[in-house]
This record gives structure tokens, C-alpha cells and sequence, in this order.
């Protein structure tokens, strides 16, 4: 009886086929416990994505965790012999908490690990079955490839101090081109070497291209074996025949205690953000083998099941998707657009429509909440959208975020009477509807507060005695002065920017960027 593939579930299908093609390029079935020693993990948080871990007593008494990573423990306990080169796959359940739901989840995940003496030959062979892993699911797909060496060379090249270097890279992997510049003059760099830093997230694209471009800013021996690195990996993949799929985008970049070459990233069509991570992690395989390479990669099995079939577009025809703010705000943006040719037959102003769209111009609206343009960017609803700054910083979405449109300017402040002094001998009560914003901004600082969350009148809080002071957004502090409130602190600016979704970028790149080209003609005349 022959097994009908087309019965089983996206995820059960993949990993039958995921399966088959590991082992017929030479690797072996890695399975371990559900439990690991939680030691494990305490020793060597840095290279775990969140240090939160579920952990409990076994009867023995001894510490244990579910694991909240697997190549931590293949790295651990893989039997690699001296010069050799161990290749292992797997599938296996991990658990790690989720911002969205504020619990555990369970994720499911299967990929692969070179542990030992690996070269450029393995290095090509892993970037080749990450590329076919993704093949297999049939969909369509992109797999970007960039190198932390080229990065962090850069770095040292500008003289990004360490301690810059986390916002940097978060600006970088954003393609957040204002702050990222705001952040380097902030640091003191020089403006050839903030320019430098800002023209990363140009960097993107067919390899002979972006390598070209890439070779003017090798400013030392790191980035320039960086880039030969990539080279000859583009090379072996183009001989083997894989052509098409993938590409190079230097604004890809990760934690570099934890990576420190190759970095790769996978995207499906219908899948609302990266399927595949992966990337080069010699640093932990040398926490237990002195001079050993690592490099793997995972694929969110999850995630196929998850994958939308939307209604297909007619051939050629591609629709983005917009979140639209209602308001005045969403009201400025529309006429923006329209002016630029972007606008709909029919006035969404007039009609009681949640949706309206111009076939012709290939652009969709969605008018929703302020608060939910975010949500609906990093959920792939909407493939852009216009939202606050404030709303994005609180909502920490996952997304692009590719202008500062310079609309609805404003700040966040903290704000409290006009005697105001601070006790520093009791935790500072705050009122605010930004409770994330401030738990960050008082974090930092080293401030315990205690968090009053409201949703409107935020000023009448410190009037009243329920709080001490207020972190909320301020235009012209008319309503402050009224109720004698002043600003203490002025901490972070507001406008509007322009966000997309992490995989909508990815496969409406050219739409994406001729919409924001001709935004960025207007708000920046």
C-alpha cells in the first residue's frame, strides 16, 4: 500500500521529507530527553535566546528543565573525534516563552548541525539543504544570507564602542535607517563611519551586486575575509545549480555572542514571519571543544501549519496591503498617497467599509485602530502600515520599520507636579498607558517603579495621589500647565513611521519600495 502524502498535515508531510533528505546527505538522527540538567543552561544563558526556563525537581532532587533550545545539548554531547566532523539532524520540541500570550509554548522544530572540523564545504552543504529544506514544502520561498563577520568588523572599523553595539544591531536588523543614524552620531562616531553603518540596509540583493557594493566599505582584514567567505559560498551554490531563492541582505544580523559568520533567515509565501534561522555558532561549540566550527540551521515546523491560502491574485497582479490608521493621522497618510497616485475610486471618508482598494494602482486599505496597525503589520494582514512610534515601541513588534514620515510629531515624557521631588527611599508609583515603555525607560535606569496602568486622563493621576508621575505622550503641554504638571524628563520622540512585515518585504520588495520612494518624495520636500 502506498502512503498518500497529501493526507497528512503540512508539518507531518515536511518532516517525512525533511527526513529523507538529512539522511541521504550523510547525517544521523540526533534524539535527547525532554529534560535537560538546568546547569546546562545556566551556564551558558548568554547563547539562549530568553533566560527564562520551566525547571522542577526530579525525585532525585536534582534541577532539571524542559529544554528550552536543542543545540546547546548537540553541541554538548555530540561524539565528534579529533578532526572530524560531526552532521546530525533532528526533531525535537522545545520550550521558550511567548511574548504574545505571556506563557510557555511548546514549539516544534527540526533542522540540522556540522559540529567538529567543519569547512567551507560543509558551511556550503548546510546553506544547500536549508535552501532545499525550504523547497520541499512547496512553496515559494526566499533565503536571506549574511555574514556577522562583515558586521562586527565594521564595527571595530567605526569604533562602535561594546556598549552601543546591541542598539545598533537592532537598528540594523529593523533597516531602521533614521534612528540607526540618530544612534551612531549619538555615540560619538564619525560621520563617514555612521554613513558607513547606515548603508548595511542598502546592502540587498543578487551576491555579485551587494558584494561589489559591500567591497567599498571592507575596512579591514575581518570584513574583507567576510565578504571572500561569502563569495565562495555563492559560488558553490550557483555550481550546484541553485540559482534562484535566495540572496544576500546585510541588514541581517543577530546576537554576535552567539554568531559569529554565516547568519541565515527563511521565509515561506503565507507565512507571516521567518520559518528557517540559523547561522554560524563557533563560539558555543568551543564552550566544549576547544577550536571547533558549528554551523545549523532550524525550521519552525509550527509555522506550516499556520500557513495562509489566501485568495490568489490575478497573474501579474500584485495588491499591497495597507493598515491605515482611522484618524487624523490615517486621514494626512491617505492624501499623501492618493496624491502620489495611490488613492482609491472610492472615498473611504464617505463609506461605512472597512476595506477599500485600487486594482489598478495594486493598493488595498484597512482602516483600523491606532493601537492595531502594529499588530496587523507583524501578523502579515497587512503587508505595511503607518503607525506611531509610540504604539510600536509599546506593542514591540516584530517588523520593519523603513521611514520616519515626520507626521504627528510629539514626545514621551515624564510628567508630574510642578513641586515635584523624588523619593528615592520607596519605589517611584507611575501612571501611564505605556506600561512597557516605562518598565523599559526605568529599567534602565536601575528605578524600581510600581506601574498604575490607566487608558485616559492620565494627568489626573498625580492630582488625585494615585500616582507620583505620569510617562505619556506630549504635543504642547497645554494640558500639563493647566493642571500644573510639568515635564521632568523628556525621554523619546514620536512621529509617525512607515513598518512592514518581515516576509511581505521579502516578496513584494519592489512594490514596497516604489510606494515608499514616493512617500519619502513628499514628506522629506
Amino acid at each position: 500500500m502506498e502512503l498518500d502524502l497529501n493526507v497528512l498535515r503540512p508539518q507531518e508531510r515536511a518532516s517525512l521529507q525533511l527526513r529523507l533528505l538529512y539522511e541521504q546527505e550523510g547525517f544521523r538522527k540526533y534524539h535527547m530527553g525532554r529534560f535537560e540538567e538546568y546547569g546546562l543552561y545556566q551556564e551558558n544563558r548568554r547563547f539562549l535566546s530568553s533566560e527564562q526556563v520551566i525547571t522542577f525537581t526530579d525525585l532525585d532532587g536534582r534541577l532539571l528543565a524542559l529544554k528550552p533550545d536543542v543545540t546547546l545539548s548537540i553541541a554538548k554531547n555530540a561524539q565528534v573525534g579529533p578532526g572530524g566532523c560531526g552532521r546530525y539532524y533532528y526533531q525535537e520540541n522545545v520550550y521558550r516563552p511567548s511574548q504574545e500570550s505571556h506563557t510557555f509554548r511548546e514549539i516544534s522544530q527540526m533542522g540540522l548541525e556540522c559540529i567538529g572540523a567543519v569547512d567551507d564545504a560543509a558551511a556550503a552543504q548546510v546553506v544547500s539543504l536549508a535552501l532545499r529544506s525550504l523547497a520541499l514544502t512547496g512553496r515559494d520561498f526566499v533565503l536571506e544570507i549574511s555574514h556577522m563577520g562583515f558586521v562586527t568588523g565594521l564595527f571595530d572599523a567605526v569604533g562602535a564602542q561594546e556598549a552601543v553595539r546591541p542598539r545598533l544591531l537592532t537598528c540594523i536588523r529593523d533597516k531602521n535607517v533614521h534612528e540607526l543614524r540618530k544612534a551612531a552620531e549619538a555615540a560619538g562616531l564619525s560621520r563617514q563611519g555612521t554613513d558607513a553603518l547606515c548603508r548595511l540596509g542598502t546592502l540587498a540583493g543578487p551576491w555579485q551586486e551587494v558584494l561589489a557594493a559591500a567591497e567599498v566599505l571592507a575596512l579591514n582584514a575581518a570584513m574583507g575575509a567576510a565578504l571572500e567567505e561569502l563569495r565562495g559560498l555563492c559560488r558553490a551554490l550557483e555550481d550546484q545549480g541553485q540559482t534562484d531563492h535566495w540572496k544576500l541582505d546585510f541588514s541581517l544580523v543577530n546576537d554576535m555572542e552567539y554568531y559569529n559568520g554565516l547568519v541565515l533567515q527563511g521565509y515561506l509565501a503565507g507565512a507571516p514571519r521567518a520559518v528557517l534561522r540559523g547561522g554560524q555558532y563557533d563560539p558555543l561549540a568551543e564552550q566544549f571543544r576547544p577550536g571547533a566550527r558549528a554551523i545549523g540551521f532550524a525550521l519552525y515546523l509550527d509555522e506550516l501549519d499556520r500557513l495562509s491560502d489566501a485568495a490568489a491574485e490575478p497573474a501579474g497582479l500584485v495588491m499591497l496591503n495597507v493598515a491605515l490608521p482611522k484618524g487624523r493621522l490615517g486621514d494626512k497618510v491617505y492624501d499623501l498617497l492618493a496624491g502620489v497616485g495611490y488613492g482609491c475610486p472610492e472615498n473611504y471618508a464617505d463609506t461605512r467599509k472597512l476595506v477599500v482598494e485600487n486594482r489598478k494602482a495594486g493598493i488595498r486599505y484597512f482602516l483600523v485602530k491606532p493601537s492595531d496597525v502594529a499588530i496587523y503589520v507583524e501578523h502579515g494582514a497587512a503587508d505595511i502600515g503607518i503607525v506611531g512610534k509610540d504604539i510600536l515601541a509599546e506593542s514591540g513588534a516584530d517588523v520593519y520599520e523603513l521611514l520616519d514620515t515626520g507626521l504627528g510629531r510629539c514626545r514621551m515624557c515624564v510628567a508630574g507636579p510642578k513641586d515635584f521631588t523624588e523619593d528615592q527611599s520607596r519605589a517611584l508609583r507611575v501612571a501611564t498607558k505605556f506600561g512597557n515603555i516605562a518598565k523599559r525607560y526605568y529599567a534602565a535606569q536601575g528605578r524600581d517603579i510600581d506601574i498604575i496602568q490607566l487608558n485616559g486622563s492620565i494627568e489626573l493621576a498625580p492630582i488625585l495621589g494615585l500616582s507620583d508621575v505620569i510617562v505619556d505622550i506630549v504635543e504642547t503641554g497645554t494640558t500639563l500647565r493647566e493642571n500644573d504638571l510639568k515635564v521632568l524628563t523628556e525621554f523619546m520622540p514620536i512621529s509617525a513611521r512607515f513598518i512592514a512585515n518581515r516576509a511581505s518585504y521579502q516578496f513584494k520588495h519592489q512594490e514596497i519600495e516604489a510606494l515608499l520612494g514616493r512617500l519619502k518624495e513628499v514628506t522629506e520636500a
